[in-house]
């Protein structure tokens, strides 16, 4: 399996150690402070799951324009703790709970977070994973449907004092 993927302007990839800074700043500039993920953190799951963090980087410029990353699991629902504790990171887990799923405003509209999220599904379901989770805010439900995800309603997260919705994807059952 080839660990890069191509469009005409974009590599999707897995994260490289060096751009977890990178990565940190783009949380920052796509999530409240109260959400993001602070920059110890984004480096500590770069270290402890790469496999499990992709990226599309400008062909032209080798930025990032955006990103998904998880950690796996056996667990079945979302905890707070994994947004905090990279730790958790269970590398033969038979599910990934999605930490974040982040595209820069200016490369919005472009489907390039569909295209990650394709991405990482097929990688997922290839190493025999049995569900992605994630959570996300109730305006974001619909798009996450779009992606083969199914909500389970309101999560018992509430990372940065939020409302979420817990969403699945089966990948193998």
């Amino acid at each position: 399996m080839s660990d890069i993927r191509t469009n005409e302007r974009f590599e999707i990839r897995e994260v490289r150690p060096e751009e977890a800074e990178e990565a940190a700043e783009l949380e920052r500039i796509c999530f409240p402070a109260n959400e993001a993920c602070a920059p110890a953190q984004m480096k500590a799951r770069v270290a402890v799951a790469s496999e499990l963090f992709l990226v599309a980087a400008e062909k032209e410029t080798g930025s990032l324009a955006g990103f998904i990353n998880g950690l796996a699991t056996d667990e079945v629902s979302f905890r707070d703790a994994f947004f905090e504790d990279a730790g958790l990171h269970t590398p033969e887990g038979k599910n990934v709970l999605i930490l974040g799923v982040v595209v820069l405003p200016q490369y919005r509209g472009l489907g390039l977070a569909r295209e990650l999220m394709e991405e990482y599904q097929r990688r997922q379901r290839g190493r025999g994973r049995g569900s992605l989770i994630l959570t996300c805010l109730e305006a974001k439900v619909k798009m996450y449907e779009k992606m083969g995800f199914c909500s389970r309603g309101i999560s018992a997260s509430t990372w940065g004092g939020e409302q979420w919705y817990e969403m699945d994807c089966v990948l193998n059952s």
